[in-house]
């Protein structure tokens, strides 16, 4: 099967001479989430507007369905449905006519009974008739999902659709992409909710200047990646480590109390063993311990810093 999106070494240059996307590929599967991850500027909503056809590439091709955008922007923009970050509504049309309108711009015929279905989905059915101005934020954020879903797209990109959302409309929207995702419908996210895309997504991008620093599987990344910590909390504080230790990773913590060592959890070897035969010759116990894993946040920074 082929995939949904397929981008290929593509860069966008602006005439001052700024690269937004520095020769950039990358490979969707049909009904996969992929969480874009990135700090403001990296590039994130370039390179969504640039695969939805909204911004001219500078080179390299994309393709959705097997079809050029270019060549096949019809074909390919009746894929996509995009939730954009900005607000733009009209603030004097009603809900219904909003998301009614938006249907009939991709050249499908009225269906009120999916536009009913869509705002029940999102908690919109009893502002159906409320003019967009007298809306919150949030509400606002829900139509702006439910305009993109208007044409029943196979696809959906999703820029920062939680920005400003409380977190019971969060949790609606995210049940919402989950049964879209059933229904076969690809997702692709933008957020800066790090533990929303570690929740969601199937697989993690990271973007930094432009530059795909890597897309991964979510369990993959956190494997290859993520470190694990082993806590013990001593029975007696420590000033300072002994000499015998200071070949381990280990660092002390709450005034002593605490001996934190970190080790790479997919060797054969994590060093376990040999700590704790060090640590009785050296006459130092301990009351408790347990272990930690990175999380994805831990993960992105680090990725992030290293890029720099």
């Amino acid at each position: 099967m082929q995939p949904i999106i397929q981008v290929t070494k593509l860069n966008k240059i602006y005439k001052g001479g700024f690269q937004a996307l520095d020769n950039i590929s990358l490979t969707i599967e049909q009904a996969e989430i992929l969480a874009l991850l990135g700090p403001n500027g990296a590039g994130k909503t370039t390179l969504i507007s640039t695969i939805c056809g909204i911004i001219d590439p500078s080179s390299g091709t994309i393709t959705v369905d097997g079809k050029d955008i270019i060549s096949g922007y019809r074909h390919t923009r009746e894929m996509i449905g995009l939730v954009p970050q900005e607000l733009t509504t009209d603030a004097f049309e009603t809900v219904w006519d909003t998301v009614s309108f938006s249907r009939g711009l991709f050249g499908k015929k009225p269906d009120p009974g999916y536009i009913e279905k869509i705002l029940k989905d999102l908690s919109l059915w009893e502002k159906k008739d409320n003019k967009m101005m007298e809306l919150s934020g949030g509400m606002k954020r829900r139509v702006l999902i439910a305009k993109a879903l208007s044409h029943e797209p196979r696809i959906l990109f999703l820029d920062e659709p939680t920005a400003g959302v409380d977190v019971e409309l969060r949790q609606d929207m995210w049940q919402l992409v989950e049964q879209l995702r059933k229904n076969g419908v690809t997702i692709i996210l933008t957020t800066h909710y790090i533990e929303e895309a570690e929740a969601i997504a199937d697989r993690i991008g990271v973007i930094k200047n432009g530059q795909l620093i890597l897309v991964e599987e979510k369990s993959t990344l956190m494997a290859k990646l993520g470190k694990k910590q082993l806590l013990l909390e001593l029975k007696q504080a420590l000033t300072e480590l002994p000499p015998e230790l200071e070949t381990f990773e280990l660092c002390l913590k709450e005034n002593g109390r605490h001996l934190v060592y970190t080790y790479d959890a997919t060797r054969e070897h994590t060093g376990i063993a040999s700590l704790m035969q060090h640590l009785s010759q050296a006459g130092i116990q301990f009351k408790d311990l347990k272990t930690d894993q990175s999380s994805l946040e831990d993960i992105f920074v680090s990725l992030v810093k290293e890029s720099i």
